[in-house]
C-alpha cells in the first residue's frame, strides 16, 4: 500500500483551447476536473494501475469537499485532516502543441495545529504502508523544516520516505535521509544553486544531494528521460513519446511507476519512464492505466551518456 501526504491539495480544472490569445475571449474544445496536487496525483496513479493507496490531505470548504468526493469515486481512500481554510483551485490552459499555461492558486494558510494534526493523522495511518509518498510544495504557515520532522517520524516508525518536493523544503528534508528523493531538472539546478546543460551534470548533480543525505535520486529530465542514482551505481533510460497533450501529473505517475515496481534499482526506474511517458500522451491530469503502457518501448543502461547535451537545460 502506499500512503501518499499532499500537504497543499486543490481542485484542478483543465481546459483544451485551439491557441492562447491574450486579451481574447477563448472558447475551449475539452475540459475537465480532477483532484490536484503532486501527491494527490500519485494516489490517482497508484489507483489507476490498480494497487490500494491512501491519500493523506488537509481539506477545507466547498473545493475541498469536491477534491474528497471526485477521489471516493476513483476508487481512492482519502483520511481528510479538516482545515478552517479554503482549498485551492488552480486553472490550466492546454494548447494542441501540449503548450500548457497553469495558474496556480495559494491554498490556505495552516494554523500550528493543523500542521501537526497532518503530521499526527500520517503518523497513525503510516503502519503498513509499504510506501509513503510526500509531495507538493508546502501551503502558508508550514516551514520549510516540516517535510523533515515527517520523514524523522515516518522513518521511526519503520516506513520507507519518497520526496517530491524543492527548495527549502528538500534542502531541510535531506539531513533526515529520505530514501529516494524525486526532483525535476530544474528542481536539481536549484538544489546545487548552478545550471545543467548535459546528463553528466544531471548525475554530478544528483550525486551532491546523496552527498546531502538522499539515499537515492530519481531525476526527471523531461523529454531526455529520467536518472536514478542509489548506493549501487547509475542507470538512465528513456521512451519515445508520439505526441504530447498534456504533462500535468507526468512526474508524478512516473513516481508513482516507481514505487509500484518496489522502489529501488532499474526495474523501478523503467517503470517510472513507461509510466511518465504513457501520462504526457493523455489529457489534462489524466493518469495511465496498464493499457496506456508501453514497457517494451523503455531504453534503459547503466551506461549513463554523460555528454549528452539536454533538450530542455536546466537554468
Amino acid at each position: 500500500m502506499i500512503l501518499t501526504v499532499t500537504p497543499n491539495p486543490s481542485l484542478d480544472r483543465t481546459y483544451e483551447v485551439p491557441a492562447l490569445d491574450r486579451g481574447e475571449v477563448l472558447r475551449a474544445t475539452g475540459e475537465r476536473m480532477d483532484p490536484g496536487g503532486k501527491g494527490v496525483n500519485v494516489s490517482r496513479a497508484v489507483a489507476a494501475a490498480g494497487a490500494p493507496t491512501l491519500a493523506v490531505l488537509p481539506l477545507g470548504g466547498a473545493p475541498g469537499a469536491l477534491v474528497a468526493e471526485l477521489l471516493d469515486a476513483q476508487g481512492i481512500s482519502v483520511d481528510p485532516v479538516p482545515v478552517a481554510g479554503q482549498t485551492r483551485s488552480n486553472i490550466a490552459l492546454a494548447e494542441p502543441d501540449g503548450t500548457l499555461t497553469k495558474i496556480n492558486a495559494p491554498g490556505p494558510e495552516l494554523t500550528p495545529e493543523e500542521a501537526e494534526s497532518l503530521l499526527s493523522v500520517v503518523g497513525e495511518r503510516s503502519e503498513g504502508a509499504d510506501w509513503i509518498a510526500c509531495c507538493g510544495s508546502l501551503p502558508r504557515g508550514l516551514a520549510p523544516s516540516w517535510y523533515a520532522e515527517l520523514v524523522a517520524r515516518a522513518h521511526a516508525a519503520g516506513a520507507r520516505i519518497a520526496l517530491d518536493t524543492s527548495g527549502p523544503a528538500l534542502l531541510a528534508a535531506l539531513r533526515e535521509r529520505p530514501d529516494v528523493v524525486k526532483p525535476n531538472a530544474e528542481e536539481l539546478a536549484e538544489a546545487v544553486s548552478r545550471p545543467l546543460a548535459t546528463v553528466g551534470d544531471a548525475l554530478k548533480a544528483a550525486e551532491e544531494l546523496r552527498d546531502l543525505g538522499a539515499r537515492a535520486v530519481l531525476a526527471s529530465l523531461g523529454a531526455d528521460g529520467q536518472l536514478l542514482v542509489d548506493g549501487s551505481g547509475a542507470w538512465f533510460a528513456t521512451a519515445p513519446v508520439d505526441t504530447v497533450r498534456s504533462n500535468v501529473g507526468a512526474g508524478d505517475s512516473s513516481l508513482a511507476g516507481f514505487l509500484i515496481a518496489g522502489g529501488t534499482g532499474p526495474r523501478a526506474l523503467a517503470s517510472a519512464v513507461a509510466h511518465g511517458a504513457a501520462a504526457v500522451q493523455l489529457p489534462g491530469s489524466a493518469m495511465p492505466t496498464p493499457a496506456d503502457l508501453d514497457p517494451d518501448a523503455v531504453t534503459l543502461t547503466a551506461d549513463v551518456p554523460l555528454d549528452r547535451v539536454l533538450k530542455e537545460p536546466a537554468p
